[in-house]
């Protein structure tokens, strides 16, 4: 059974009880933040605690819009859609219903558009990196 200082130095914590590798030549939350150009593009370094919201809420966005996306294009295809009827009914009420092939184009290219914007909320989201991450897998640098 060995202990914990057996031949190494004991283990460094930061502040918050997280361990810090031992091989760190240097503190890794000293690195500047800012936006680089890393080896597979464009890269924005944060805190590591923005870091986490950024890619906690991106990934969020983009699921409830891909779900909003794929809804919309169900209700243009199905005509027994429950959004759809609800849509229609809505519009219908207001007194601004379009005719049939219009409603489809509407839903359909809104659906598209918020698949889109999901994908593009999440793209920018995974240009994000926290405070001493390291280097990408992909650096020519790393060993």
């Amino acid at each position: 059974m060995s202990s914990s200082t057996d031949g190494d130095s004991s283990q460094a914590f930061d502040e918050t009880g997280d361990p810090i590798a031992a091989d760190d030549d240097a503190e890794p939350r000293t690195e500047p933040t800012g936006p680089r150009e890393g080896p597979s593009g464009r890269e924005i370094v944060v805190p590591f605690r923005l870091y986490k919201a950024v890619t906690v809420f991106s990934t969020l966005a983009a699921v409830v819009t891909y779900f909003v996306g794929f809804t919309l294009i169900d209700a243009a295809t199905l005509q027994i859609s429950f959004v759809r009827t609800t849509i229609v009914y809505l519009l219908d009420n207001a007194g601004l219903l379009p005719p049939e092939d219009v409603l489809v184009a509407i839903l359909a290219i809104t659906g598209v558009g918020f698949i889109i914007l999901g994908t593009a909320v999440y793209v920018l989201g995974t240009r994000f990196r926290g405070q001493g991450m390291g280097k990408s897998q992909d650096d020519p640098s790393e060993t």
